[in-house]
């Protein structure tokens, strides 16, 4: 089913595209069933799996890669198979509302493309569900002790990857969130590439990390150089020197480019950025 076809078919069956978007880190998978039972939300597309209430319908988690490439590509279903595993199980699911997590409203939109379904009609963003003090709790657990939710009981982790299952908790939503009360579920994993303990990110991996987020982001730049430093507190400072032609239009602003990488890093890495410093080189 071509991507034209596919979009006007979830267009006439009513499908509404829903996205939950914060950095990494932030608690987005542990608040992605109460962002869904408010919206009423059927589906749940998060790090390459789809979910239906407690259980996982099809696909593999990022979680379960043992490198930074091999995640991000598994969370934007770039292998064919593992895509087209999404859509097939997709066309045999009834639903009206699909929700997409993500870290950036590019990447969602791009796992939307991606799969075939409309562009998300509606951004909800992680600060509109957790307050602030939620979201620094969430940041401060990832990378001291590297560990990641993913909103399913933990019977179905073990299923396909017991190796990177934790622990698991239970979160009650009571009438406060304006919900019938209720106990979800939820996996606490520790995946490979996040663990506290591992060593220092060598400065050619932070290059292939950043070369892979410069390509997404706009191919025409290339990267010249990467240097990496380790702080203190275990945050890293990144300066990027990049080249583009002359007279390329980048159409976005160097902070927008630093939260991309940022992002990009924070996610795969399984480490915090403290700051990424750009030098843009012009050629030709």
């Amino acid at each position: 089913m071509n991507r034209i076809f596919q979009f006007a078919f979830s267009k006439i069956q009513g499908v509404r595209v829903y996205a939950l978007v914060g950095r990494s880190g932030t608690g987005k998978s542990y608040h992605s069933k109460l962002v869904a039972a408010k919206y009423h939300i059927d589906l749940i597309i998060d790090d390459g799996l789809l979910i239906r209430g407690d259980k996982i319908l099809a696909g593999h988690s990022a979680k379960r890669d043992p490198n930074f490439i091999a995640a991000v590509r598994t969370a934007v279903f770039d292998d064919d198979d593992h895509r087209n595993e999404i859509m097939s199980a997709l066309l045999k699911e009834r639903y009206k509302r699909i929700m997409i997590i993500g870290t950036s409203e590019k990447m969602v939109n791009k796992i939307a493309k991606r799969l075939e379904l409309p562009p998300p009609e509606k951004i909800i963003h992680i600060e509109d569900v957790a307050s602030e003090e939620e979201i620094e709790t969430a940041m401060r657990i990832r990378y001291t002790e590297g560990k990641h939710v993913i909103p399913v009981p933990s019977i179905e982790v073990t299923r396909s990857a017991p190796q990177i299952v934790y622990d698991s908790m239970k979160v009650f939503m009571g009438k406060g969130h304006h919900l019938k009360k209720q106990t979800y579920e939820k996996t606490i994993v520790r995946p490979e590439f996040s663990r506290p303990d591992k060593e220092e990110l060598s400065e050619a991996v932070l290059t292939q990390m950043v070369k892979h987020a410069i390509g997404e982001y706009d191919p025409v730049m290339k990267v010249k150089k990467v240097r990496g430093t380790r702080n203190t507190d275990t945050t890293y400072s990144i300066s990027v020197t990049l080249q583009l032609p002359a007279r390329h239009y980048m159409g976005t602003t160097i902070s927008d480019l630093q939260e991309y990488i940022t992002d990009c890093i924070e996610r795969y890495g399984g480490v915090m950025v403290k700051t990424v410093n750009i030098e843009i080189e012009e050629w030709g």
